[in-house]
């Protein structure tokens, strides 16, 4: 069963930085990874997506130049480097992976997806 995990949510103050994660376990498959958030009453909007191979990736005009993805295959793991950080950041950030082998990358149907990490910035 392939389970997706996020990790490194939490409470940062305006202007401050953290780093999610999101490992992927019970499969060897190669995928594509996306990231996503939902803020509070809003809908799931995506946010980044990077390929199998690490060598693409892709951001929405709202993290552009703040955030960073990248993957470390060897632990099945996707980091989100997220810098500069506003209240309008505050939201659940989801993982979601697709096969590579669909092709549709940088686009994330998301065949499976995390339970997602609670970000609150303070101001």
């Amino acid at each position: 069963e392939v389970q997706v995990v996020e990790s490194g949510g939490g409470l940062v103050q305006a202007g401050g930085s953290l780093r999610l994660s999101c490992t992927i376990s019970g499969s060897t498959e190669r995928y594509d990874m996306g990231w996503f958030r939902q803020a509070p009453g809003k809908e799931r909007t995506w946010i980044a997506s990077i390929n199998w191979t690490g060598g693409s990736f892709k951001y929405s005009d709202s993290v552009k130049g703040r955030f960073t993805v990248s993957r470390d295959d060897s632990s099945m793991t996707s980091y989100l480097q997220m810098n500069s950080l506003n209240s309008d950041d505050t939201a659940v950030y989801y993982c979601a992976i697709d096969p590579a082998a669909w092709g549709t990358f940088p686009s994330i149907q998301g065949k499976y997806w995390g339970q997602g990490t609670q970000v609150t910035v303070s101001s």
